[in-house]
């Protein structure tokens, strides 16, 4: 165990969550490395429906989200074994976000059925004991997620990732569930800059109650 990881030790459970194309689980994996933290990844790309729902997004929005809801609990629910107690354990998604994805494309009559099964899984998850919200413009998660190039995300729209963005702002605008640090990606580059990676486990590492905002090093010169 590195002195990182030492002093990291009172953050058991770390997530990351933002939009699409935000750049969540290359900073999850890099800190999960720099940790020495189990890591746990969304398996989006396993999601059947997610390809035409991009193409076709009233027909198969029910069918996508209720995939996810139930899949992102059964991965939740694998972490409920004692290894999660011993080893800090880093996260690509927050399970609250599948409420945002359900609020944003269901209609009136799939809401309800959808909230009645979510409210049956909600109290089964364990919350973290923090968040890092990443943000970025529209412009540069659509810039980005076309240079990942995932073949399912080729008819994702302007619009959509605009809607996506907006809903990510609002929820985290009122967020309080566990403390939380927000950044905006747009201007840092934690994969290439190991500048911008240390500065931000010493934030992580000095993180207390409440909400902070992470400045980036070049600011603070």
């Amino acid at each position: 165990m590195n002195r990182k990881t030492e002093a990291v030790l009172h953050t058991k459970y770390l997530v990351t969550e933002g939009p699409i194309g935000v750049g969540k689980t290359s900073l999850t994996s890099l800190l999960a490395d720099e940790l020495g933290a189990r890591l746990i990844l969304e398996r989006a790309e396993e999601n059947p429906f997610l390809a035409d729902f991009y193409k076709n997004t009233a027909r198969y929005r029910f069918q996508t989200q209720m995939f996810f809801l139930l899949s992102r609990f059964s991965q939740q629910q694998e972490m409920l074994q004692p290894d999660l107690f011993t080893r800090i354990t880093i996260s690509d998604y927050l399970f609250d976000k599948d409420r945002i994805f359900a609020y944003l494309t269901l209609d009136e009559h799939e809401l309800p059925l959808y909230e009645q099964v979510y409210k049956i899984l909600e109290p089964k998850i364990i919350k973290p004991d923090l968040v890092i919200f990443l943000q970025a413009d529209t412009d540069t998660l659509l810039r980005r997620i076309k240079q990942r190039g995932r073949s399912f995300e080729k008819e994702i729209s302007h619009d959509y990732i605009a809607a996506v963005n907006e809903a990510y702002n609002n929820f985290f605008f009122r967020y309080n569930d566990t403390p939380l640090l927000v950044i905006n990606t747009s201007d840092i580059d934690f994969v290439h800059r190991r500048e911008d990676l240390d500065d931000l486990l010493k934030q992580i590492l000095n993180m207390k109650q409440g909400t902070q905002y992470y400045v980036p090093v070049s600011r603070k010169r």
